[in-house]
């Protein structure tokens, strides 16, 4: 593993538009091939991606295209749902998005006549992320500049609605703890409820500001990453409150901070976009330097492949993916 490597760009997908957000689906569909989503200004694309790194048939990345869904306004978040599969008969595709005029819209689809979508109203202001409960994903969980984490069910009832005392700006739900949901708002307090009693069991601090993105490690569920000014920082949520580590990436600010699911001392960060480049940082705990550093154009977005240390960025009229080693 080469330390502090400068890494060029494994694979590109050209798009049609901005690619505002990027987000490969976590859950197992049933399929060889991964299902990606990706967010423009005015619709989603739903496409499958196969990577040489996991078929030797595969030259480089096989990428197709599923559906185009119009969406009729920015999408600015993408949630997966644990029951899309493409190996029923129909497939389905269940997706939820946060969209820039509030409101969080369902999308279900067979790839063929049946495409419907729900609009869920209640947010007040800005929806900066969503999650699907892992297990059934028969409720989403959604954040929002409001000062609210809000439940859902799937005909947009509002079943749980917690009070912030910042901007909610990432919302994670861990599929071995499917009764807690982890909130991390603006002001560097992250916080676990408990969604039985409704009741918060448990806080973190980042004691510095703003903290932009958090993510609870899928292989671990004792750890948590988050980005905060132009720090990462990670607990141990038995050792303490506090950080056990913390360290300066990006010079401006960092902007988005996830884990990969396939090693818990993985995780990739950015940066802000700058006036011409977003940095793409892949940090491993046992180096002292980020292990892979990429750039995108005014990149957006930033998510992780389900089986593979490979990530994905969206940016101008593409998505660009980076591999790295375990």
């Amino acid at each position: 593993m080469k330390q502090d490597s400068t890494r060029n760009i494994a694979y590109t997908v050209d798009c049609e538009d901005y690619v505002h957000v990027v987000k490969f689906n976590p859950f197992d569909s049933g399929d060889a091939c991964s299902l990606i989503a990706y967010g423009g200004n005015n619709y989603v694309v739903v496409g499958t991606c196969r990577f040489q790194e996991e078929d030797a048939e595969v030259e480089g990345m096989q990428y197709k295209t599923l559906k185009t869904f119009h969406h009729g306004v920015r999408v600015d978040a993408i949630a997966w749902s644990p029951e899309t599969r493409l190996d029923a008969l129909p497939p389905q595709i269940r997706f939820c998005t946060a969209a820039s005029d509030r409101k969080l819209r369902l999308f279900t689809s067979d790839l063929q006549d049946k495409n419907e979508f729900k609009t869920f109203d209640g947010h007040s202001d800005y929806i900066n992320d969503l999650v699907f409960a892992p297990k059934e994903g028969q409720e989403v969980a959604s954040v929002s500049d409001d000062h609210t984490c809000r439940v859902w069910d799937l005909e947009g009832n509002e079943k749980a609605h917690f009070v912030l005392r910042s901007p909610g700006m990432s919302v994670c739900w861990h599929p071995e703890e499917a009764f807690k949901l982890m909130v991390a708002e603006k002001n560097g307090t992250i916080r676990f409820y408990d969604l039985i009693t409704q009741q918060a069991i448990l806080s973190l601090e980042c004691e510095q500001t703003p903290l932009m993105s958090a993510d609870w490690c899928l292989k671990n569920t004792l750890k948590i990453g988050a980005v905060a000014g132009s720090d990462w920082l990670i607990w141990d949520i038995t050792r303490s409150s506090y950080p056990q580590d913390k360290r300066p990436v990006h010079v401006d600010r960092a902007r988005l901070f996830r884990w990969s699911r396939v090693n818990e001392n993985l995780f990739a960060t950015t940066g802000y976009p700058g006036k011409t480049t977003t940095q793409l940082l892949v940090h491993h705990l046992g180096h002292p330097q980020p292990i892979l550093t990429g750039t995108a154009a005014v990149g957006s977005g930033l998510t992780w492949h389900r089986t593979l240390p490979l990530c994905a960025v969206g940016g101008d009229h593409k998505i660009f993916f980076w591999v790295t080693e375990m």
